[in-house]
């Protein structure tokens, strides 16, 4: 990996779906009873973070569509489309149910990511999206986890199942394209920079403002890709 994307690693790199100490920390205090079991400030901040997930990494799905030179990052692109466009419905469906307000646009930081992607182009692209996004994806696994096995709640238990089964699938998409340096991943995925809490946290939405739909693909998602 050359110099550059370390750096922009380095500058960058934090959980992908954010509030990463919060959630595996102090996030036990129930916040509210609903119908689907008691809500606690994780289950909360997990349903918010996947939300903010979906609103970075869909476009850059779309920009692997356009950008891409190899076919096995254009997949890549695919997946992260299809994805987040599921994983969205959830969220939008279960955040009312759970009186659940959800942003409308990612971090200050995600929205970096976005911007170093858009600034790059040819296989500077492929590489840099492959990284990024294998090392914020490795980062929230474990956290998905912890969430799955600690809710009370079915509803964030049942969008748990779905964001293992689609995270664990964009780590894979990423290492199928040949680019990622697991040497560098793996040493930003265990030493994250410390971040301002405002830099990880999406902005709320605006009064009156309509909710932001990420469209599901015209044709089938694409089938879940195994190692």
């Amino acid at each position: 990996m050359g110099g550059a994307l370390s750096l922009t690693l380095a500058a960058l790199a934090y959980p992908g779906m954010l509030g990463l100490q919060t959630v595996a920390g102090s996030g036990d205090r129930i916040i509210a009873q609903t119908s689907a079991g008691s809500l606690t400030e994780a289950d909360r901040d997990f349903v918010v973070k996947v939300r903010a997930a979906g609103l970075w990494e869909y476009p850059v799905g779309q920009m692997a569509l356009e950008k891409g030179t190899t076919k096995a990052v254009v997949t890549a692109g695919e997946h992260l489309i299809a994805g987040h466009a599921a994983l969205d419905a959830a969220v939008r469906k279960i955040a009312p149910e759970l009186g659940i307000t959800i942003p409308n646009r990612p971090s200050p930081q995600q929205q970096g990511f976005v911007a170093t992607l858009q600034a790059d182009s040819g296989r500077q692209f492929d590489t840099d999206m492959a990284n990024i996004l294998r090392v914020t994806h490795g980062q929230i696994f474990n956290t998905i986890a912890k969430i799955r096995a600690n809710t009370r709640n079915t509803l964030v238990r049942q969008l748990a199942d779905q964001a293992n089964d689609t995270v664990l699938d964009h780590i894979t998409v990423m290492e199928k394209t040949g680019l990622v340096d697991m040497d560098e991943v793996l040493f930003q995925e265990t030493s994250p920079p410390k971040l301002p809490a405002e830099d990880m946290t999406p902005p709320p939405p605006s009064p009156g403002q309509s909710e932001v739909v990420l469209t599901p693909p015209p044709t089938s998602s694409p089938e879940p890709t195994t190692g």
